[in-house]
C-alpha cells in the first residue's frame, strides 16, 4: 500500500501577506508545493490530500487541481473554525484556525494508510521523501511514527521570526520530546526565542528541529482527537491558543504512547515566511535545477 501525502495549506499567511502556496518560484512557474508534489510521486506516495479553507477553494484549485490529477489521486479537505467536537461553538472574537493538530484531524476520513504530513510553503528537498517511505515499508507497528529532522541553523530566515518544534532524541536515535518555539532568530551570532513573557532563551544552532515532516499511521488519527478534545476544554476562549501537531506528539511520547524515529536527512530545507525570503527560493531552486535534481518543466 503506497503511503499518502497530506500537504497542510490552510494557513492565513499572515506574516507573508498573501497566499503564498500559490505563488511561482520554478522556472516554469512551479511552486514550492508542485516540488513537494513531484518528489512525493518519485519517492513512492500514490495520494495526496490538501487541507485547505473554503474561502481559498476556487484558486487553490484552479492553480493545482488538473495538473496533479493527471499523475496521483487528489483529495480536499477542509478546516473551518467550527469544526469542533459535537456541542462546541466556536467564539465570535475567534479569526485564527485551530492549529496544525486540528488540520490533520480534519484528514482523517480521508486517510486509511500510513501517511506524510508536510507544510504546503516548505521546500524539503527529495531525500525528506525517500526516508519517509523507507520508514513506512520498514516498520509496520501502528504506534511507532517518525519525524524528519532539520539542523536549526538551515531553517532560519533572515527577515524575522520562525516557529520550530525543538526536538531531543535519545542514543537510538528516538525522540524524546519536541517544543514549539514560535518566535527565533538570529542575533548577531546567536540564535534566541523570544518566549511570551519576552525573555529570551538562547538556542544552539545545530539542535534538531521539526519542520513539520511527520510520518504516521492511521490510529494517530484517534490520538489526536482524544488530544484535541482536551485541548478545546482549556482553551476554547483563548482566541490566540493553537493545537500544535509537536504538542500532541510529545504528550504521546511521554505517556509511552507512541514512540517517534528521527529520520536524518541530508537534503536541503528552505521556505518563503516572507516576502522578502522569495528571491532567495527563487534563486536556490535555479540552481537545483541547473544541477539536474529537477527538470525545467514538470
Amino acid at each position: 500500500m503506497k503511503p499518502t501525502l497530506l500537504i497542510l495549506a490552510a494557513g492565513l499567511g499572515s506574516r507573508y501577506g498573501g497566499l503564498k502556496q500559490i505563488d511561482p518560484v520554478g522556472p516554469s512557474g512551479q511552486t514550492i508545493l508542485d516540488y513537494s508534489v513531484f518528489d512525493a510521486k518519485r519517492a513512492g506516495f500514490g495520494k495526496v490530500v490538501f487541507i485547505i479553507r473554503k474561502d481559498i477553494e476556487e484558486d487553490f484549485k484552479s492553480v493545482f487541481a488538473q495538473k496533479l490529477s493527471k499523475s496521483l489521486t487528489i483529495e480536499w479537505v477542509f478546516q473551518e473554525l467550527d469544526m469542533l467536537p459535537e456541542g462546541k461553538v466556536p467564539p465570535t472574537d475567534r479569526t485564527k484556525p485551530w492549529g496544525t493538530g486540528h488540520a490533520v484531524l480534519m484528514a482523517k476520513n480521508a486517510i486509511k494508510e500510513p501517511f506524510a504530513v508536510i507544510n504546503a510553503d516548505d521546500f524539503y528537498g527529495s531525500h525528506a521523501f525517500e526516508k519517509a517511505v523507507e520508514f513506512f515499508n520498514s516498520d509496520t507497528k501502528e504506534t511507532n511514527y517518525a519525524m524528519v529532522a532539520y539542523e536549526l541553523k538551515n531553517t532560519l530566515s533572515d527577515f524575522g521570526t520562525v516557529s520550530r518544534g525543538v526536538c531531543e532524541a535519545d542514543d537510538e536515535g528516538n525522540l524524546i520530546s519536541v517544543t514549539e518555539n514560535t518566535k527565533i532568530a538570529r542575533e548577531g551570532e546567536m540564535v534566541y526565542n523570544t518566549e511570551a513573557d519576552n525573555s529570551k532563551t538562547q538556542l544552539d544552532e545545530n539542535t534538531l528541529v521539526s519542520m513539520n515532516f511527520w510520518c504516521f499511521k492511521p490510529t494517530f488519527f484517534d490520538q489526536l482527537d482524544s488530544h484535541f478534545r482536551g485541548f478545546i476544554e482549556n482553551n476554547m476562549h483563548n482566541p490566540k491558543a493553537e493545537f500544535y501537531i509537536p504538542t500532541a506528539v510529545d504528550a504521546l511520547i511521554k505517556s509511552n504512547k507512541a514512540k517517534v524515529k528521527v529520520l536524518p536527512n541530508q537534503g536541503q530545507w528552505f521556505g518563503i515566511t516572507y516576502k522578502e525570503d522569495k528571491p532567495l527560493v527563487i534563486d536556490k531552486i535555479k540552481k537545483l535545477t541547473i544541477e539536474g535534481n529537477y527538470p525545467d518543466e514538470f
